[in-house]
C-alpha cells in the first residue's frame, strides 16, 4: 500500500513532455545518460601530450621567423692552393711523360719492331707529288686559323660558362636578342669558316691537297713507325718543305676535312639562324645531340694545338717556323719574329673580348643594351 498524505492523491511521478526524461527517471539504469555537452574531462597522457605540443608550437615559430635559413657553403680555392694543384700537375705530367718514353724505348727493342721501322720509316710519297715550298696564301690562312681559333675557344668558354651577360645584341631588322659573347663567337665562327673553305679551294687548285689527303694504304703502318718515334723522343726524319710525314698528314686531314666541318654544322644546330619550327628536322637532328658533339670538338683543336706547337718547337723551330710563316727552306730568325707577331697579335685580341671594347663594334652592325 501506498501512504497517503491527508488532502492529497497518492504519490505518484509528474507528467513530463520529454518521453526520454520520463523513462530515465522511471528506469534510470535500462537508459543511458544524455551526453554532457562539455567535453570530458582529459587523462594524465593527454594532458602532457598537450602540454608537449603547446610548448613546442611557439618555439617552431619563432624559429623560423627569428632566425634566417643557413646561407649555402661556397667553398673556393686559394692562389696557394691553385699552384700547389699546377705544380702537382706538372709534375704528374713529366713522370707520365717519362713513362711513356721509357715503355715506347722498350717496344722498339721487341723481335720485329726493328724491322717494322726500317720498313715503315714513317712517310711515303705522295702518288702526286706536288710542287715542294708553301705559297703565302699557306702562310696567310694558317695565321688567320690561329687567330680566329683563339678567339672561338675563348668566346666559346664565356657563353658556356656565362651566368648573367654583360650586355646583349639585337639585329637592327628585329629578332631576338643574344648575347654580346655568343655575338662575337657567332661572328668569329663564320670568319672561320671563310678562311677555311678558301684554303680548301686553293689547296684543290694549287695541286697541294696531296700533301693532307692520304693517297696510299702506307699511311697507316708509316704513321704508327711515326708515332712510335715521337714518343721515343728520337724524332723521325722528315722534310716538311717536301712532304708531310704520315701522322702529320692524317692529323692534318682530321683537322680540316673532319673536325673543322663538325664544328661548323654542330654550331650551326645550336645558333639563332637554325630554324626552330622545323619538327622533322629538329627530331633528326636534335640540339642536345649537336651539343654534345661540339664541345668535345673544341677540346680536340685545343689539344691538336698544343701539341702542334710544342712539335714545331722541338723538331726545328727556326726551319719549321721559317717554313710557314717565312715561306722558306732558311733556318733564319725572320719565321720567328713573324711567329712572336702572330702570338703578341692573338693575345691582344683575346685579352680585349671584353664588353666594353665589344659594344663599339657590335654597334655597327645592330643595337647593343645592357637588359
Amino acid at each position: 500500500m501506498t501512504a497517503k498524505t491527508p488532502g492529497t492523491t497518492p504519490a505518484t511521478a509528474p507528467a513530463t513532455a520529454d518521453p526520454v526524461l520520463a523513462s530515465a527517471e522511471a528506469d534510470p539504469i535500462a537508459v543511458p545518460a544524455l551526453a554532457d555537452p562539455r567535453p570530458a574531462p582529459l587523462t594524465a597522457r593527454e594532458h602532457r601530450a598537450v602540454a608537449g605540443a603547446t610548448a613546442a608550437a611557439p618555439a617552431t615559430a619563432d624559429r623560423s621567423e627569428t632566425t634566417p635559413a643557413p646561407a649555402p657553403v661556397v667553398r673556393g680555392t686559394t692562389r696557394g692552393q691553385r699552384a700547389k694543384r699546377i705544380v702537382l700537375g706538372g709534375l704528374g705530367a713529366v713522370l707520365g711523360l717519362g713513362v711513356l718514353v721509357l715503355a715506347a724505348r722498350g717496344v722498339t727493342t721487341l723481335p720485329g719492331v726493328p724491322a717494322f721501322l726500317e720498313r715503315f720509316p714513317g712517310a711515303y710519297q705522295p702518288a702526286p707529288q706536288p710542287d715542294p715550298g708553301f705559297a703565302p696564301w699557306v702562310g696567310w690562312t694558317h695565321f688567320l686559323n690561329l687567330f680566329f681559333m683563339a678567339l672561338i675557344v675563348r668566346t666559346g668558354l664565356l657563353v658556356r660558362h656565362q651566368q648573367k651577360p654583360p650586355a646583349y645584341f639585337a639585329p637592327r631588322s628585329g629578332g631576338n636578342k643574344i648575347s654580346i659573347h655568343l655575338w662575337l663567337h657567332t661572328a668569329v665562327d663564320l670568319l672561320w669558316m671563310l678562311n677555311g673553305v678558301v684554303f680548301v679551294v686553293l689547296l684543290a687548285v694549287s695541286g697541294h691537297w696531296a700533301r693532307l689527303v692520304p693517297t696510299s694504304w702506307d699511311v697507316v703502318p708509316n704513321a704508327m713507325s711515326a708515332a712510335l718515334q715521337y714518343a721515343t723522343l728520337d724524332w723521325p726524319t722528315e722534310n716538311g718543305w717536301v712532304n708531310y710525314n704520315s701522322l702529320q698528314q692524317l692529323m692534318y686531314f682530321a683537322v680540316v676535312f673532319v673536325a673543322a666541318p663538325l664544328a661548323a654544322i654542330t654550331g650551326v644546330r645550336m645558333s639563332r639562324w637554325w630554324p626552330q619550327n622545323a619538327g622533322r628536322l629538329n627530331r633528326l637532328y636534335p640540339a642536345p645531340l649537336a651539343r654534345r658533339i661540339h664541345y668535345p670538338v673544341m677540346l680536340f683543336f685545343v689539344v691538336f694545338v698544343i701539341v702542334h706547337v710544342f712539335l714545331v718547337l722541338t723538331t726545328g723551330a727556326l726551319k719549321n717556323l721559317g717554313h710557314m710563316f717565312a715561306g722558306s727552306d732558311q733556318a733564319g730568325l725572320g719565321g720567328l719574329w713573324l711567329f712572336l707577331g702572330a702570338l703578341v697579335l692573338t693575345g691582344a685580341a683575346v685579352a680585349a673580348v671584353r664588353p666594353l671594347l665589344l659594344a663599339p663594334i657590335a654597334g655597327l652592325f645592330g643595337r647593343v643594351s645592357e637588359r
